[in-house]
């Protein structure tokens, strides 16, 4: 056979094993999975993608007849596995190893909070070598898997996906407390489990703020919400801001809860 009639059929085979790779990872893809199973089909997608390219460029080693000897051997004889053990004290191969491990046992999953080396993230991507956390400033902590699978992670929603959104208030302490307390509560009656308390009167007071959210990024936009809604219900209340209608709200605040004090008695 000609050369050029060999370069063809390498170049088809290639061309074959690029086309099956990319069928395959996109069925495997398309599939809508939960947390646990998406991170066991993230890596499975690398896995056989990888697998099948492998494959391809040896099988389109066999064409070439310098080449025929060495690529056959690998395929037909237990040369791969000896490849594979070879390659595995390597920290390449090492941290994909260590990647498969996370996959099937998931001491971290997609969408995971957890705190690492000192930072705290959430679990973005996890290849095949390498694990993205996405830091709280959007910063990209990227970790060896071969280090994530060996070392102590802090993981905050292993159990359950749900988080706390929590903002603090501070006011002054010749504010109305008492009014200030009850008029978050009132704004945040709506949202699930919610908890408003003074919680420092060092220097200023601070009111923290709690709230139950579906997950961490649901958080996050709840907190941005509630410093708004604060914000809007302390200018309302007189504590922050002049006005004479603020001081009036505030005043009547006071007056409600004096009469419901009398009332109890």
């Amino acid at each position: 056979m000609p050369l050029w009639h060999r370069l063809v059929v390498v170049g088809a085979v290639l061309l074959v094993t690029a086309v099956v790779a990319r069928f395959v990872d996109r069925r495997i893809a398309r599939r809508q999975l939960a947390p646990e199973a998406a991170t066991r089909y993230r890596v499975l997608r690398r896995s056989v993608t990888s697998t099948v390219v492998f494959v391809g460029v040896l099988s389109a080693l066999l064409v070439i007849p310098q080449v025929r000897a060495v690529a056959g051997g690998i395929l037909a004889s237990s040369a791969v596995l000896g490849i594979v053990i070879g390659f595995a004290s390597q920290r390449t191969i090492g941290n994909f190893v260590a990647g498969l491990l996370i996959a099937i046992t998931q001491p971290i999953r997609l969408g995971d909070r957890v705190s690492y080396a000192g930072e705290e993230g959430v679990i973005e991507e996890i290849g095949l070598t390498y694990t993205f956390i996405r830091t709280q400033d959007q910063a990209r902590l990227v970790v060896p898997n071969e280090k994530l699978a060996s070392d102590t992670i802090r993981n905050s929603t292993i159990r359950s996906r749900e988080a706390f959104a929590e903002i603090t208030v501070q006011l002054p302490l010749s504010a109305d407390l008492g009014a200030a307390v009850e008029g978050l509560r009132e704004e945040v009656a709506s949202e699930r489990d919610a908890a408003v308390y003074v919680s420092s009167l060092d220097g200023n007071a601070v009111v923290t703020i709690r709230a139950a959210a579906a997950s961490e990024d649901s958080a996050q936009e709840l907190e941005r919400d509630l410093r708004v809604r604060a914000h809007g219900r302390m200018r309302a209340l007189g504590i922050w801001g002049c006005s004479e209608t603020a001081r009036a709200a505030s005043a009547s605040a006071a007056r409600r809860r004096e009469r419901g004090g009398r009332a109890a008695r």
